[in-house]
């Protein structure tokens, strides 16, 4: 398998590594543009515009769009994050041009039919109303705003629905203009695929299209604080977060195994120590987020109002535990979960699509896989032990609860703890 990277005269990037023993292709087109790169007044938009590109272009229809790869058996999807909108598709080897086409046609030529939009602005508003009555899909949200008030980094994708009802045309195709440039896009394939021939079919394409100009986004400055809803669940939900490397840090690596080690599966600590051995929940977990200038160490669960304060004791017990007592077997195992969840990754073309895209936005290269092992392998007990103490004595934390929660203990009060 084979990792071949072109650049356009317009700096659109094309990254391909063919899979011979496959039949099939995962491609796509990632675009610098996400959550973070809006203004406050068009908070969700990069979302809602991720909606109105399969709503019809001028070429096709919304159902024409659908046909083109559904007739081939192929599968078309999109997906908006905080820095980055994807829209890609899985078709067999001989219908990759007419995906790449597709998927053109779309970023390129979108309608924005205003009967369309106010369709499509309805079926975002349920969206959102969904997102609302989801507790353990709001309280992310909750916390992202915690961690990061009053930035685009602390702001719902989806946006909030005053601003998803005041969208316009105009502000889709500004929207569009401003951030849907060459040298912010990037083409990754994987599987069947013939580099060569992409290289030209994206030249036919794309190659038109001028760069820009669009502002950096904001820089993320993690300060933490607390959101707290008393609503009448079973459960209570809680999560907190603490300030984490970027993926441009090499503490990346330390970060990801302490995460594992914590709370990344039925062996994991938090997993044996609060489920396990005291009861107090179904689930629990840890997870360690990357963003390009920030990082959060996230952990959430879900209880019973009176188990709240107990569970959220024990957890902040065992970071700071953590930081004194963290085994080379846990570390060990950690380690080698992270390195399996990756290479089983990669038997997918649709993943290695995907980590070829987010890797030339990272890096603008491809390390090889061995560079990644070694990264990940070189994390001893010791870094992640002093990982541990950095995030207890750090000082700073964003907390979110939703359900019977009133008897939890305030963000100040959990800081104080693993301070201690």
């Amino acid at each position: 398998m084979t990792v071949r990277i072109d650049r356009l005269s317009n700096g659109l990037r094309i990254v391909t590594e063919a899979m011979p023993h496959l039949e099939s292709a995962a491609l796509g087109i990632w675009v610098e543009a996400g959550g973070r790169n809006e203004r406050p007044e068009e908070n969700g938009i990069a979302h809602f515009l991720e909606h109105m590109a399969f709503k019809g272009t001028h070429r096709r229809t919304a159902r024409e769009i659908a046909e083109a790869i559904e007739d081939v058996g192929g599968y078309l999807n999109a997906y908006t994050s905080r820095e980055m909108t994807a829209y890609y598709a899985r078709v067999l080897r001989d219908d990759v041009p007419r995906a790449l086409d597709v998927l053109a046609d779309i970023l390129l030529d979108p309608l924005f039919d205003p009967a369309d939009i106010e369709v499509e602005r309805g079926v975002i508003l349920q969206e959102i109303g969904q997102v609302q009555d989801t507790p353990d899909d709001v309280i992310f949200d909750w916390l992202q705003e915690a961690a990061y008030p009053d930035q685009p980094m602390g702001r719902t994708i989806l946006g909030p629905p005053e601003r998803v009802s005041a969208f316009t045309r105009d502000d889709l195709a500004g929207f569009v203009r401003t951030h849907y440039r060459p040298e912010r896009m990037v083409i990754a394939a994987a599987g069947a695929v013939d580099h060569d021939a992409i290289v030209r079919l994206a030249d036919d394409l794309f190659g038109a299209l001028r760069p820009g100009l669009a502002a950096p986004a904001q820089p993320a400055r993690f300060v933490g604080g607390e959101r707290r809803e008393l609503r009448r669940l079973e459960q209570a939900h809680v999560a907190m977060a603490f300030e984490a490397p970027g993926y441009r840090d090499e503490a990346m690596y330390v970060a990801q195994v302490f995460a594992g080690a914590l709370g990344g599966g039925m062996s994991s600590r938090l997993f044996q120590e609060v489920r396990e051995r005291h009861g107090l929940c179904y689930a629990i977990f840890a997870q360690h987020a990357t963003y390009s200038d920030t990082g959060m160490m996230t952990i959430y669960s879900g209880t019973s109002a009176e188990d709240l304060g107990r569970l959220c004791e024990l957890t902040v017990s065992e970071i700071r535990r953590a930081g004194d007592d963290m085994t080379e077997a846990e570390v060990a195992r950690a380690r080698r979960q992270i390195k399996a969840g990756l290479l089983m990754g990669l038997e997918s073309a649709a993943n290695r699509a995907e980590r070829l895209a987010r890797l030339m936005h990272i890096w603008d290269r491809i390390p090889p896989i061995e560079e990644t092992i070694a990264r990940i392998d070189s994390v001893d007990v010791t870094a992640v032990r002093d990982f541990a103490r950095e995030l207890s004595g750090r000082g700073g934390a964003a907390l979110a609860l939703l359900g019977p929660v009133e008897g939890a203990p305030a963000v100040d009060e959990l800081l104080e703890k693993l301070a201690a």
